[in-house]
């Protein structure tokens, strides 16, 4: 008896003469047929992407296919390597503890993590680890370095399946899946009008200290922070850009040359991390109360400088929010749908000593 035509076929492919079947769905997803009765069955041992990829070539041609009763549940956890820059900044370390500590609440949607601390600023270095996560992962949320190093192994891993996230420094043309971070260049506009309220309508020299603008943040940053003064600003001149590699003591370095060269400066922004460098030298000659210091993340260390005043302001983004933005993407790809479907952008949020959470 011959089988009836397929009416579901999609528009655009060619009409079949008789239903799909596994080998069919094989075919176009590009596993094994044995790859494809597992995922249609819900038995675990499938990574997270060709999960997808299986689904969506079933849907595709047609193929019934009976879902269980909480499809997710039966995926083995979908595992995520975060990966950061080693270093002092305190604020990448407290992101880290805080995804090692979050096993629990990851478990809660079928997923768990790692944490990879890998020398900074290092574009080949990073771009070798991501390739080789390739092998071990579901899927890879890193600080991106604008390199084309880096661009190459998040096209490579696409091309695998394996999804990323950039996470607080964005990547340009290249296939990630999202970003999750603060609008950059918003921010840096943001501490040049800090930075302009608190020095008040005099002619002043400001200086910034940024960790490297190989990071597209830091990059970003500076050209809103420069242009925040161009436009509503002129009488304060931006006197320099030095970077500190979000090191304390290069940053410590790096301040006291400011101050030698310029000893009526009024600000500094510190792009990066490592403010602590930063005071300790304005401490150091005595400036710590009139030089207005304005930095990035919230951390312990940061706190106690907003408190004796020697910071004035700390634009920070909450690092709990920046993981669970990061989880709803994963989940997202899991389930078939655009990654930032229901994500909600990362805010910016502004602590002075008078608002500290």
């Amino acid at each position: 008896m011959t089988e009836p035509p397929n009416s579901s076929s999609p528009p655009g492919r060619p009409r079949q003469s008789r239903l799909p079947r596994i080998a069919d769905v094989a075919r176009l997803s590009g596993v094994s047929t044995a790859t494809v009765d597992r995922v249609l069955n819900g038995r675990p041992g499938v990574r997270a992407p060709t999960v997808q990829r299986v689904m969506r070539a079933a849907a595709d041609i047609g193929y019934a296919v009976e879902l269980p009763p909480d499809p997710v549940a039966a995926l083995q956890p979908m595992r995520l390597a975060f990966v950061l820059p080693a270093g002092t900044n305190r604020f990448l370390a407290g992101l880290g503890r805080l995804i090692t500590g979050a096993t629990d609440q990851l478990a809660g949607f079928n997923m768990r993590a790692r944490v990879d601390f890998i020398e900074s600023f290092n574009p080949d270095l990073l771009g070798r680890h991501l390739k080789e996560l390739g092998r071990d992962v579901d899927g890879v949320v890193f600080m991106a370095i604008d390199h084309p190093a880096v661009r190459e192994a998040v096209n490579a891993l696409a091309d695998r399946g394996v999804p990323t996230v950039t996470l607080i420094s964005d990547i340009g043309l290249a296939r990630r899946a999202a970003y999750v971070g603060l609008d950059n260049r918003a921010a840096g506009r943001t501490a040049a009008y800090l930075m302009a309220r608190f020095i008040g309508p005099r002619p002043a020299k400001v200086a910034m200290i940024a960790g490297s603008l190989s990071y597209r943040a830091h990059g970003e940053r500076e050209m809103g922070f420069l242009h925040m003064f161009q436009e509503a600003y002129p009488a304060i001149e931006v006197v320099g850009l030095r970077e500190g590699y979000d090191d304390q003591a290069k940053n410590y370095r790096q301040t006291r040359m400011l101050l030698a060269r310029h000893p009526d400066l009024a600000g500094i922004y510190c792009i990066g991390g490592g403010p602590e460098g930063i005071a300790k030298a304005l401490k150091e000659a005595r400036r710590d109360q009139d030089v207005v210091l304005i930095g990035h993340g919230l951390t312990p260390e940061v706190r106690e400088l907003l408190v004796d005043g020697t910071m004035d302001a700390v634009i920070t983004q909450n690092p709990h929010g920046s993981l669970m933005n990061c989880v709803s993407i994963f989940a997202n790809i899991r389930a078939g749908r655009p990654p930032g479907d229901g994500v909600e952008p990362a805010r910016s949020e502004v602590v002075f000593r008078e608002n500290l959470p």
